[in-house]
């Protein structure tokens, strides 16, 4: 029997730990009170009494989670990088590593993207960030008709009432941002639309329309597209799953199959001999 060499064992080995449950729950106990600890130093109150500790535990979470990646590196070389979730783990963990100071202190804030590696490592919530990556022709296809909508009623509110009120739709860009405000439905009666028909009556005649068009139609369609990108993402892996089974199931039946041939050779091998001692 020929022996494995010594790197392929290790490797294979090495695999069989990273992939093992009990190690990705860890990591992923890790992951959660990693979230909590940098949680815990936005409080000045608690920096000054547990900083050092805090720091400590972070420190070592982070080690581990730079061994952690360095023995997936290890494990499938360049495949690795070819896996986008496996380069997400490793900028995530990357960034952590840049020495936050001076002009790079901002780093220190992104920190906290460690938290998001929770999403590679449960399947739920990598699922739903697939079905969002795959909705993103369709929101972009939507994006741009809300877009053309705002547009042609940010000129005409400018023009309509820019005099009127300069601070709301005194500008283009002021008639977009009142118009983003009145699509989310924040203040949009009493704060803006109300006083604009004490002196315009009849705007009211132009906003709804603009309600009903941004807020209740377009943004339907934005959950349309991502509901259906859902769906469709969890009917690929019904598919792919009973694939699986599909091909398992053929391979038993197979092997079955070859186990009975061999048993009927086998039994009329035994017949044959029956009938040669008694002849």
């Amino acid at each position: 029997m020929q022996e494995l060499p010594l790197e392929t064992t290790v490797r294979s080995r090495l695999e069989y730990f990273l992939d093992r449950p009990a190690i990705q729950r860890s990591i992923l106990l890790l992951i959660v009170i990693n979230a909590i600890i940098l949680g815990m130093e936005t409080s000045a109150s608690l920096m000054a009494e547990w900083g050092d500790v805090l720091h400590a535990l972070d420190g070592a979470i982070l080690a581990v989670f730079v061994v952690e990646i360095a023995a997936r590196i290890y494990v499938h070389r360049v495949a690795f990088f070819r896996d986008p979730w496996s380069l997400f783990d490793f900028a995530v963990v990357a960034i952590a590593l840049v020495p936050a100071s001076g002009q790079l202190g901002i780093l220190r804030a992104l920190r906290v993207l460690r938290v998001l590696r929770l999403v590679t490592m449960v399947p739920s919530m990598r699922r739903v960030v697939g079905a969002l990556l795959s909705a993103i022709p369709g929101l972009s296809s939507i994006a741009l008709v809300l877009g053309l909508i705002f547009y042609v009623f940010a000129v005409i509110t400018t023009n309509l009432f820019g005099a009127a009120f300069p601070d709301w739709f005194g500008s283009l860009d002021r008639s977009l941002y009142t118009l983003f405000q009145i699509m989310t439905l924040e203040s949009w009666s009493m704060g803006i639309v109300r006083p604009v028909m004490e002196v315009f009556p009849y705007a009211w005649a132009f906003f709804i329309p603009f309600i009903l068009i941004a807020t209740f139609t377009m943004l339907n369609l934005f959950i349309a597209i991502i509901v259906n990108a859902m769906q469709t993402v969890t009917e690929a892996e019904q598919k792919a799953t009973q694939a699986t089974i599909d091909a398992a199931r053929d391979h038993i039946e197979a092997d079955l199959h070859d186990e009975v041939r061999a048993l009927r050779g086998e039994i009329a091998e035994i017949k044959e001999m029956l009938r040669g001692q008694r002849g």
